[in-house]
């Protein structure tokens, strides 16, 4: 699979991490990977468009432990290895340009895009449209990597259907 953490390894990760979570040892992790906060949307976007990129976008939930699974050890793996990544905190009152823009909140942010659960994945692309559905919670472990691959591979190929890359 191309930009993803090995299939082996990702089920070792995703299996050990719900294990954790599932033991309250949640705290045993360490602060865990940080993703981006980014200042501008619109930036991020033409960013990742000029790779040929969606932009991705997890609306977290501090102290969500589902969250830091899908952060250590998915999203944050793509994020190092190119693939345009940010975070978007529920309930966070930190300031952010949207895709227009306006300045907003985060937490306005997640109003607009009628994000209710954390952790939630995004995929936008030109003129700052979603273009494939978004990923909301916690998946099955065995499958939460294939199901990402697939729609990073399917906002790709909108993309690429744009005109870009």
């Amino acid at each position: 699979m191309a930009h993803c953490v090995h299939p082996d390894r990702r089920l070792f990760l995703a299996t050990a991490g719900v294990a954790l979570v599932a033991s309250g040892a949640v705290s045993a992790w360490g602060a865990g990977a940080v993703l981006p906060a980014p200042q501008s949307l619109a930036d991020e976007l033409e960013r990742a468009l000029s790779k040929a990129n969606p932009l991705v976008v997890m609306v977290s939930l501090e102290s969500c432990p589902f969250c830091r699974v899908a952060r250590d050890n998915y999203l944050e793996p793509l994020r190092l290895e190119g693939l345009p990544v940010v975070q978007i905190d529920m309930r966070s009152s930190h300031a952010v340009r949207d895709f227009s823009g306006a300045t907003v909140t985060h937490d306005q942010l997640v109003q607009v895009w009628r994000v209710t659960i954390a952790p939630s994945v995004l995929f936008f692309g030109p003129r700052g449209k979603e273009i494939v559905a978004r990923m909301e919670g916690s998946y099955i472990a065995d499958f939460y990597g294939a199901y990402l691959d697939q729609r990073i591979e399917q906002a790709r190929a909108v993309i690429k259907s744009a005109g870009f890359g």
